[in-house]
C-alpha cells in the first residue's frame, strides 16, 4: 500500500484520533523525533501537514495535477525511506520543499529532452476521437506534414513493441486522454496499479522510440 495512503487510514483508525491530537501539538522537529522513536503514526501526522502545501507548490511548477501528484507521493516516499538522515538542526519544511522542488525541476527538465514530449505535443493535433486517418491538416507545409507522418508511424511502432498490459494503460491516457480513474474502471485494475503500469510504460516508450527519432 503506497505510504500517503497508509498514512490517510492510521489517522482515520478510531484509537489513532487521540494519536492524532496529541501530535498535532507538536512542531515538526518534535515530529520528526517521534517517528524516528517507532511512533509510525507521527508520519501519517507529516503527509497531513504538508500534502495540499507540496501538491499546490509542485502543480504550480509542472502545470499537470496528475503529475504533480505523483510527485507529491514520490516525495513522501523518499522522506519516509530518508528521514533518519535529516539534519535535525535544519529546517524540516525546507529540507520537504527541498525534495520536492528537485523532484519537479528534475520533470520539467526530462519534458524538454524525452522523446515521449515530441510524441505528445503531436497527439495534440489529433482529433480528441483519436481517429488517425483524419487528424492532418491540409494547410500543414510539406516538410511538417512529412515529420508528423514520419513521428506519427513511429509512435505506433513503438506502442506496438509494449507488453499488452502496458500498451493498453498507454493508449488510454496518452492518446485518448482518459482519467486515472476511468482507466481503472476500464481494466478493472485499481489506481496503484494504472499508474505504476502507465509509468513503466511511459519509460519503455521513451527507451524504444528514442533510437527511431533521434
Amino acid at each position: 500500500m503506497a505510504i500517503m495512503a497508509q498514512a490517510r487510514l492510521d489517522l482515520e483508525d478510531g484509537g489513532a484520533r487521540q494519536v492524532r491530537r496529541a501530535l498535532g501539538d507538536l512542531n515538526d522537529s518534535e515530529i520528526v523525533q517521534e517517528f524516528l522513536n517507532g511512533e509510525e503514526r507521527a508520519f501519517a501526522e507529516v503527509v497531513r501537514r504538508y500534502d495540499k502545501r507540496l501538491l499546490n507548490f509542485v502543480y504550480r511548477t509542472v502545470g499537470d495535477r496528475e503529475r504533480a501528484e505523483d510527485l507529491v507521493q514520490e516525495t513522501f516516499v523518499r522522506v519516509y525511506r530518508h528521514l533518519h538522515r535529516f539534519d535535525q538542526s535544519k529546517k524540516f519544511s525546507t529540507w520537504i520543499y527541498t525534495i520536492a522542488g528537485n523532484l519537479a525541476k528534475n520533470e520539467l527538465r526530462n519534458r524538454s529532452r524525452n522523446p515521449l514530449v515530441l510524441f505528445q505535443t503531436i497527439v495534440k493535433n489529433w482529433d480528441s476521437d483519436f481517429r488517425p486517418l483524419e487528424w492532418e491538416d491540409a494547410r500543414t507545409k510539406p516538410d511538417d506534414l512529412y515529420r508528423k507522418r514520419f513521428i506519427r508511424q513511429k509512435v505506433e511502432e513503438a506502442v506496438a513493441e509494449l507488453p499488452e498490459h502496458h500498451r493498453t494503460v498507454f493508449v488510454l491516457r496518452e492518446l485518448q486522454g482518459k482519467s486515472y480513474e476511468e482507466i481503472a474502471e476500464i481494466t478493472g485494475c485499481n489506481l496503484g496499479t494504472v499508474k505504476s503500469r502507465l509509468n513503466r510504460a511511459r519509460n519503455s516508450f521513451a527507451r524504444i522510440i528514442e533510437p527511431m527519432v533521434d
